[in-house]
């Protein structure tokens, strides 16, 4: 074989390898997938990923208290729905460890979300006891404002076979859960909790309660939406990031990576910048294929 044709032989096997790249998901399960999140490492923002994780049909929150289903995003008003399936509700009551945020994570708890502590120690839960993290005094950290919604939940079946007198309810403040981010019912002493985060208007009638946790998450410090990514969504392409620093790069559906968009953009695999867009790529290759075999 002489010089000319190993070098095209050499283009061939470079080239074709290279320009194929990791295709971000744009749904997992039912549940579209924007910026900042993503399907996997390499997707989304990677602040996020840690957090956010797809099995194929479910999309997944995880912190150090354990791992939620996520049952909505909403986009517009920025803020992530989770689940609990061992929180207590209208339908179903059971023994929970609790729930919490991790410190660092780019999460606050949904201003509506009110989380009420089942079965509590009226003699020795620090809720009642106003020792709890560092509290000395003798007022409890329940909302007392709380009682109309302790009653409600108190008319669900489920609820009242925990067997416990309706004084044991108590509606957790702060919302935030404090300086730790963290309810644990083993040091509070509770069997169970409850979260909803809209009563539908119907705030005596739990059946209609939505359950379950909103979580409010920023882009950046300034909470602005990058540039960069909305250009990149704009070309039906995925925000997405590489390299030994994260890198942004649009993660386009054909599995090829660019540092802009993918109407035009510059393309890289593995760090190598390959060509200004993809039907360059394609003709490139095309072309070093026919040279190949008019070679021979």
């Amino acid at each position: 074989m002489n010089r000319h044709r190993l070098t095209l032989v050499l283009l061939v096997l470079v080239l074709v390898p290279s320009v194929r790249s990791q295709i971000c998901r744009r749904f997992c399960g039912d549940i579209q997938l924007r910026y900042p999140f993503g399907s996997g490492p390499g997707c989304g923002d990677p602040r996020f990923t840690k957090y956010i994780s797809c099995n194929e049909t479910m999309l997944t929150f995880t912190t150090h208290t354990g791992s939620y289903p996520i049952t909505n995003i909403d986009y517009a008003n920025e803020i992530l729905y989770v689940s609990d399936p061992s929180m207590s509700t209208c339908f179903c009551t059971q023994p929970s460890k609790g729930f919490g945020l991790d410190w660092d994570a780019p999460f606050t708890f949904q201003d509506d979300t009110v989380f009420a502590l089942l079965g509590c120690s009226l003699d020795s839960s620090p809720m009642y006891k106003g020792a709890f993290r560092g509290n000395t005094s003798d007022v409890p950290q329940c909302d007392d404002t709380g009682t109309n919604l302790c009653s409600a939940l108190y008319a669900c079946q489920p609820i009242r076979q925990l067997n416990v007198p309706i004084t044991t309810c108590c509606v957790y403040a702060p919302v935030d859960l404090g300086p730790t981010f963290e309810m644990d019912l083993q040091k509070l002493q509770c069997k169970a909790y409850t979260a909803t985060y809209s009563f539908d208007r119907q705030e005596m009638n739990p059946e209609a309660w939505k359950f379950g946790v909103a979580l409010k998450y920023k882009f950046n410090v300034k909470n602005e939406y990058p540039i960069y990514c909305i250009n990149c969504e704009k070309s039906d392409g995925v925000c997405a990031y590489t390299g030994m620093y994260d890198d942004f790069t649009c993660n386009c559906r054909s599995g090829l990576n660019t540092s802009t968009d993918c109407e035009f953009g510059f393309y890289w695999s593995s760090g190598i910048m390959l060509l200004p867009s993809s039907k360059g790529i394609w003709s490139l290759i095309s072309a070093v294929l026919l040279l190949f075999w008019i070679s021979f």
